[in-house]
């Protein structure tokens, strides 16, 4: 990869996205489901409005309900995603490639830095995301991902196999001496990565072909921060987090 440019926060270009797409499985219409009375749509749009080191908030999107709620939420949305890339198997990297062609060929203009804020983590805050970047520019890093402690320890897990027996999912020497039960205070932190906030430089993007690059630096988030929507148990869980919020600052 070629030499990276020095920036710093004041001359930083940072595109935040928002990948949008019309389909979901786990619940129709995820992207437009409310919480607190917004869709989560508008939510990562406006973490990322008031994000300080955010220079432009884009909504990438098949969908014109959706495009529209990311406008009224104040992003830009000059564009409707191709249907190829809102497939199911559709991934991250060409979607954002396609963001920035865009952008470097209409607007002739590109970032240092982006920013993926899924609609599927709604309870991330603006620091968050200056956080991110900040950390990224603060250790070099390719690319930052947010993480928080696992819930279950992989330590403790079993893959099955057709005849029903199980065997463990690692195979490392202390669980191989140890067995399964060991008390979690003798294992070693295991981190998640939970879609809060992702920061890639547009180098990593253009030339690893990826969104997430090889040297990664991990931003520590609160599990209360860190739901990830994907079945309406998770909105009703969101939905009593943001509820909590509420009555802590009344």
């Amino acid at each position: 990869m070629g030499i990276l440019a020095v920036v710093t926060p004041t001359s930083l270009r940072v595109l935040a996205v928002v990948p949008a797409r019309g389909g979901s499985k786990g619940i129709p219409r995820k992207n437009l489901q409310l919480l607190g009375g917004t869709p989560l749509v508008a939510l990562a749009v406006a973490a990322g409005r008031a994000a300080s080191l955010v220079s432009r908030v884009l909504c990438s999107t098949d969908d014109p309900e959706i495009a529209d709620a990311a406008r009224a939420a104040g992003a830009e949305v000059p564009f409707l995603r191709p249907p190829e890339l809102a497939r199911d198997s559709a991934e991250d990297w060409p979607v954002f490639m396609h963001a920035l062609d865009f952008l470097a060929r209409e607007d002739n203009w590109q970032p240092d830095l982006v920013v993926n804020l899924r609609p599927t983590s709604p309870l991330r805050r603006p620091s968050h995301v200056d956080a991110a970047i900040q950390l990224l520019l603060d250790t070099g890093a390719d690319s930052v991902k947010a993480v928080c402690l696992a819930r279950r320890h992989p330590h403790k897990m079993w893959l099955r196999q057709p005849d029903g027996r199980i065997e463990p999912f690692l195979n490392t020497p202390f669980r191989l001496a140890r067995g399964p039960d060991v008390p979690r205070a003798e294992l070693q932190d295991i981190y998640w990565q939970n879609g809060v906030v992702d920061v890639t430089r547009r180098e990593v993007i253009l030339e690893q072909k990826t969104i997430i690059g090889r040297r990664v630096a991990g931003l520590v988030t609160e599990p209360a921060d860190s739901i990830d929507i994907d079945t309406p148990l998770d909105l009703a869980l969101a939905e009593l987090v943001l509820a909590q919020r509420a009555a802590r600052v009344s």
